[in-house]
């Protein structure tokens, strides 16, 4: 029996509208990616990646989207992700952009990268802060995962 090997693409929403990211379900995210490669790579992209094609994970509070698609396709997958312009919701259009931040072969890894990508993240943001009041707010919101974030600790 042979197993066959996936990819998992990280990706992040950029939107400038607040409410897009309140409103994305995984189903909507996995439509427009599907719409994406059948525009760049036609029927035989659409066809080849879309075999093993899912939205693992879905963090609407944060933006981030984990996608998995077969090993062979994974470039095919990635060259279509700039070419989505907006997701579907409730009804509503988001204009919208997929950055990608890491391609992985296990969703550990992608874990392990996304925890370090947020303590940069975090970091940055905190550096950038000039006074007590601007320290707090970016602290107060991420309260709930800063022991994630700076435990040293195996996953």
């Amino acid at each position: 029996m042979v197993r066959f090997k996936n990819r998992y693409v990280l990706c992040e929403v950029l939107s400038e509208d607040p409410r897009c990211r309140q409103c994305i379900e995984d189903r909507a995210v996995g439509l427009a990616v599907r719409d994406a490669i059948a525009r760049a790579h036609g029927d035989y992209g659409l066809g080849c990646c879309c075999v093993s094609f899912t939205v693992k994970y879905l963090n609407a509070y944060t933006g981030t989207v984990l996608l998995r698609c077969r090993k062979d396709f994974q470039r095919l997958l990635s060259s279509a992700l700039p070419l989505v312009r907006h997701l579907e919701g409730r009804g509503q259009r988001f204009p919208c952009a997929l950055r990608t931040l890491h391609v992985g072969g296990t969703i550990r890894t992608c874990q392990k990268f996304l925890i370090q990508y947020n303590r940069r993240q975090l970091l940055l943001l905190l550096q950038n802060c000039t006074n007590e009041g601007e320290f707090l707010q970016p602290c107060s919101s991420a309260l709930g995962f800063l022991p994630l974030l700076f435990q040293d600790s195996n996953l």
